[in-house]
C-alpha cells in the first residue's frame, strides 16, 4: 500500500511538472506571437516597404530614361509657329508621339516590376535593427511584390522667363503605380510615384501671354494589369 502511495505521489509530481512546463511554453509562445505581431512585424513591414519602393522607383526611372533617350526629340515633338515678325504665336505638341512613348514607358515599367515581383528580394532579419554590425546577420526574410492597379504616365510643362525675348520651356513626365509588398503573414499596398524632367529648351522670340496654346493635360497613358488601356 505504501509503495502504491509513493508511486502515485511520484506520478502526480510528474504530471504537475509536465503541466507546468506546458503552461510555461504556451505562455511564452503567446508572448512571442504578441511581441512579433505588435513590435517586430511593423518594423519588418516598414523595411520591406522602403526596400521595394526604392527598387520600384529605380525600375520606373530606368524605363523613363531608356525610352525618352531613344524616342524623344524636342524639335520633332514640339512645333513652334511664328509670325512674319518672328513672334511666337503657338506651340503645338505631337500628342500621338508623346502618348506612344508614354505607353512604352508604362509597358516597360510593368514588365520589369513583374520580374522583380517573381524574384523578390531577401533581407536579413538583422537588417531591421538598422545597425551596421547586425545588418547582415540572421535568417533572411523573402520580400515579394505584386503590381496592382494601373501604371499611369502623365505629362506636364512649365514656362519661365530666361531673359529678353527668351523663354525656358520644361516638360515633365510623371509615372505613378501601386504595388503590393508581400512578406510572410502580411502584405501592404504602397504607391510609387516619380516625376522627372524629360526636356528643357530655350525658345527665342517674343511670346504674348495669350499666344501659347500648348496644353499637355490629358496626354499620357494608363496601363492596367491586363495590359489594356
Amino acid at each position: 500500500m505504501e509503495v502504491i502511495n509513493i508511486r502515485n505521489k511520484f506520478n502526480n509530481k510528474i504530471k504537475t511538472r509536465v503541466l507546468l512546463i506546458i503552461t510555461i511554453i504556451i505562455i511564452n509562445f503567446t508572448m512571442f506571437i504578441y511581441i512579433f505581431d505588435k513590435i517586430i512585424m511593423p518594423t519588418v513591414m516598414a523595411v520591406a516597404d522602403a526596400e521595394m519602393r526604392a527598387k520600384a522607383t529605380e525600375i520606373v526611372n530606368k524605363a523613363i530614361i531608356n525610352e525618352y533617350s531613344k524616342q524623344f526629340n524636342y524639335d520633332e515633338i514640339i512645333r513652334v509657329d511664328k509670325d512674319a515678325q518672328g513672334n511666337i504665336v503657338m506651340l503645338k505638341a505631337d500628342t500621338l508621339k508623346m502618348n506612344k512613348i508614354a505607353c512604352d514607358v508604362a509597358l516597360e515599367s510593368q514588365k520589369e516590376l513583374l520580374k522583380l515581383g517573381d524574384i523578390g528580394i531577401k533581407v536579413p532579419i538583422g537588417y531591421i535593427t538598422r545597425n551596421n554590425i547586425l545588418s547582415y546577420y540572421g535568417p533572411c526574410i523573402n520580400i515579394k511584390m505584386q503590381p496592382v492597379g494601373l501604371v499611369e504616365t502623365k505629362y506636364s510643362s512649365e514656362f519661365e522667363s530666361a531673359g529678353i525675348n527668351q523663354t525656358r520651356h520644361k516638360i515633365y513626365v510623371k509615372v505613378k503605380t501601386t504595388v503590393r509588398v508581400i512578406i510572410p503573414l502580411k502584405s501592404n499596398d504602397i504607391e510609387v510615384a516619380n516625376e522627372i524632367p524629360i526636356a528643357e529648351t530655350i525658345i527665342v522670340g517674343k511670346i504674348p501671354n495669350t499666344a501659347i496654346g500648348l496644353d499637355l493635360n490629358g496626354t499620357g497613358f494608363k496601363l492596367g494589369n491586363s495590359g489594356e488601356k
